[in-house]
């Protein structure tokens, strides 16, 4: 959600004037997916939800570095504003979904966790230690 509400502060809310047209796309359609990716995660935060979260992260923070550095194609507002404070915290909230969501991704998942400490001679939780705790 902060990454939606990050672009939207960057683009003056609902103007929708952002040049070239293709840039003003990008953002609606990220401020758009970012608000489901919430959704999703706050309410089944499953391996797709985690993988829309890993591509909220990564696309804005690629699209950072390029409107930055080499420029995109008839934008360049942005070209070489590398210490943008609004552009920064968009960075690190990006890095940190991002890397949240690599994380959900490749942690084994509850059950299996369990099954394998199973494997590993630790003992399985009865519903008598369910009710004791």
């Amino acid at each position: 959600m902060v990454i939606a509400v990050i672009h939207l502060e960057d683009q003056n809310w609902f103007s929708f004037e952002k040049t070239p047209g293709y840039v003003q796309v990008g953002y609606v359609l990220l401020e758009i997916v970012g608000l489901v990716t919430a959704w999703l995660l706050l309410t089944r935060p499953d391996r797709t939800a985690w993988l829309l979260a890993a591509g909220v992260g990564l696309a804005p923070f690629v699209g950072y570095v390029l409107s930055r550095g080499p420029g995109l194609p008839g934008y360049t507002d942005d070209k070489g504003a590398w210490s943008e404070p609004l552009g920064v915290v968009s960075l690190i909230v990006e890095g940190l979904l991002f890397l949240t969501a690599l994380v959900a991704l490749t942690a084994p998942s509850a059950p299996e966790g369990r099954a394998a400490q199973r494997q590993a001679g630790a003992p399985a939780i009865t519903e008598r230690d369910h009710a004791i705790r």
